[in-house]
């Protein structure tokens, strides 16, 4: 293992050799250096070498040391190995959950997932066809009556024993079969059980079973990518592209047959002064490398592992991480350390495919076209309000294919001392404010000036049929205008609802309520973000807050100004409603009316001349 470090010190590369004082002087003694290379070689002072016990351990010390400094002149992708798994917890009834993090043997989990759509999509699907639960377990002990899950057929609420624990375990084995890839046994069992019950003359259970079967043919046949493959089982597809001096390594994800969708990474330390780029071998190599080896966050068994037993890629492996010259013999020596080094941390033989044929041919050049489509939106993305909306969403991690997906809900709470409280609900979608989105809320039977329980009320009426919702109006992003104890609030309704609480963001105002001192708080194990005033994203966040929070100052004005009309027109004695809406008509508001004169008033219909004097009087 060797590093090479510039004057200051600064590390620039790490490698590994069979022979390291044959490949670092090579460095020095080659004349047709690539022009990358050459620039390194030009900022080298000094290098140091690690002698390792094997090629394997050289593999992941050097693997471990481009994660942790980040040399410009290596091949870098982001490491995110924070992929969304489908969770189905080990509790007496289980719960159906997506779920991120670090894994506990204790639970089943189904995945990886492309992006938190793909787990969304699959949840609802799960909870469609076979009606697990999906609260918390605070929520399900304490439980007297079935939620609103239950009533929209969407949870068989085991909460209140509505179906015994044998029978729920029936739904979550078929739950489980089908998140494996088989698809027709579930299909099959659920035919007999509908025949058995229709026998037995239960038809009320027969018609459950034949909506189950009805909803779960018609997902197995509106998969967004294809039909499910029967026989392929789990694959990951990669693809590298390269555009404009932009490179894209694409990786689709197949689970049990079924197309889940892609991610597009963009590697760091690629472009040079010289616009010179890697080949694409190289950069497949080091992404597979860097994607796939050894973390312990995903302590996952071999059958629910990250790498699936089949990889297939645009290019063939077979060329070192290094863009010089080398012996044969040292780029077989990477390859082949590389597979040994995959299949034992898997614990099966991985195959690696380049030229795959069928179903699979299909998917790799989908996902060749995908990366040159990422790369496309990606060159668009360079200034203005795209600027600040990937800022944002590589800050909060979000996976999104394209800007486009992002969509971004926020709530404020306006009154006046308690009066006339009105939540707001702004929408960010498709690069811009989508005003025909925007809802007010009244907030009703709470004590005045109480904005937890505003806040709370707010949400349990905007997404009391989260579930129900097309995938393109769930917000990745959820912003609330406020600190701790209105995240605190958002996180137990989610909670509450079955939502995954990593979508809620506070917006917490800093010292003196300045503009770029805000503090972005979650409501899950995140830690605080402070952005700073220089920060792209934190723009788009002030946008939509204080968006957000004209949209609610005005509907609370309206209200407040509607009761103060109303309240000072009740108390005149001969004035009830009908005549109150036709002096507000014909005068426009409370202040047309007081700037009109007795003889004006008397016009209205129904309001004699005394009357219109009393009136004048009451108001002047």
């Amino acid at each position: 293992m060797y590093r090479f470090f510039d004057e200051a010190d600064h590390i620039l590369y790490v490698g590994k050799a069979r022979n390291l004082k044959k490949r670092v002087s090579s460095y020095f003694q080659r004349t047709q250096l690539s022009p990358r290379i050459q620039l390194m070689v030009g900022k080298i002072a000094r290098y140091e070498t690690t002698v390792t016990r094997s090629e394997t351990e050289a593999l992941i010390l050097e693997n471990n040391l481009i994660k942790e400094l980040a040399p410009p002149f290596n091949i870098l992708f982001r490491d995110d190995k924070s992929y969304p798994y489908v969770m189905l917890t080990g509790h007496e009834f289980p719960r159906l959950a997506s779920y991120r993090g670090k894994v506990d043997k204790r639970n089943h989990y189904f995945g990886p997932f492309p992006n938190s759509w793909a787990v969304r999509n699959s949840v609802q699907i799960l909870q469609k066809v076979f009606r697990l639960r999906t609260c918390e377990d605070s929520v399900f002990k304490n439980r007297s009556r079935p939620c609103l899950l239950h009533q929209i057929h969407r949870c068989s609420a085991p909460c209140v024993g509505r179906l015994s624990v044998e029978q729920y375990g029936q739904d979550v084995a078929q739950a489980t079969r089908f998140l494996e890839g088989d698809h027709s046994r579930v299909l099959s069992e659920l035919e007999k059980k509908m025949h058995a019950y229709s026998d037995a003359m239960e038809f009320e259970m027969a018609a459950v079973l034949r909506d189950r079967i009805a909803d779960l043919s018609s997902v197995l046949q509106q998969q967004s990518m294809d039909a499910v493959a029967d026989g392929e089982g789990d694959v990951d597809v990669i693809a590298v592209a390269q555009m404009e001096g932009v490179v894209c390594v694409n990786l689709a994800m197949i689970r049990g047959g079924r197309h889940l969708g892609d991610r597009a990474y963009f590697p760091k330390g690629l472009k040079t002064t010289s616009g010179e780029l890697p080949p694409p071998e190289e950069i497949l190599e080091a992404f597979i490398t860097q994607h796939y080896l050894e973390d312990k966050e995903l302590d996952i068994e071999p059958k629910n592992n990250l790498i699936p037993p089949v990889i297939v890629l645009n290019h063939p492996l077979q060329k070192s991480y290094e863009n010089i010259s080398a012996p044969e013999e040292g780029n077989q020596l990477a390859t082949e350390s590389l597979r040994e080094l995959l299949n034992t941390q898997a614990g099966k033989r991985i195959t690696f495919l380049h030229q795959p044929q069928g179903q699979r041919r299909h998917w790799l050049s989908m996902a060749e076209g995908n990366a040159k489509i990422a790369i496309a939106k990606r060159l668009v993305e360079t200034g203005g309000q795209l600027l600040r909306a990937r800022s944002l969403a590589d800050i909060l991690g979000l996976e999104l294919e394209s800007l486009e997906q992002l969509r971004i809900e926020c709530f404020d709470i306006s009154h006046t001392s308690g009066e006339a409280t009105q939540a707001s609900c702004v929408v960010y979608a498709k690069n811009a404010m989508q005003a025909s989105e925007y809802r007010r809320f009244n907030i009703n039977d709470i004590t005045p000036g109480d904005d937890y329980a505003a806040m709370r009320q707010v949400l349990q009426r905007r997404y009391a049929n989260f579930q129900e919702l097309p995938i393109e109006k769930i917000p990745q992003v959820i912003l609330i205008d406020g600190g701790k104890g209105q995240v605190e609030m958002a996180r137990q309704v989610f909670s509450e609802f079955g939502i995954d609480v990593s979508l809620i963001v506070g917006v917490a105002k800093g010292e003196g309520r300045k503009v770029g001192l805000e503090t972005l708080i979650f409501a899950d194990e995140r830690k605080p973000l402070e952005l700073g005033i220089d920060s792209p994203a934190l723009l788009l966040v002030a946008q939509i807050r204080d968006e957000a929070h004209r949209f609610a100052i005005t509907g609370m004005r309206a209200k407040r100004a509607k009761a103060r009309t109303v309240s000072q027109l009740e108390e005149i004695e001969g004035i009830g409603a009908k005549r109150r809406q036709k002096l507000l008509a014909r005068f426009g508001g409370l202040r047309g009316v007081a700037n009109a004169t007795i003889e004006e008033i008397a016009t209205v219909e129904g309001i004699s001349t005394a009357l219109a004097e009393q009136i004048y009087r009451q108001l002047h």
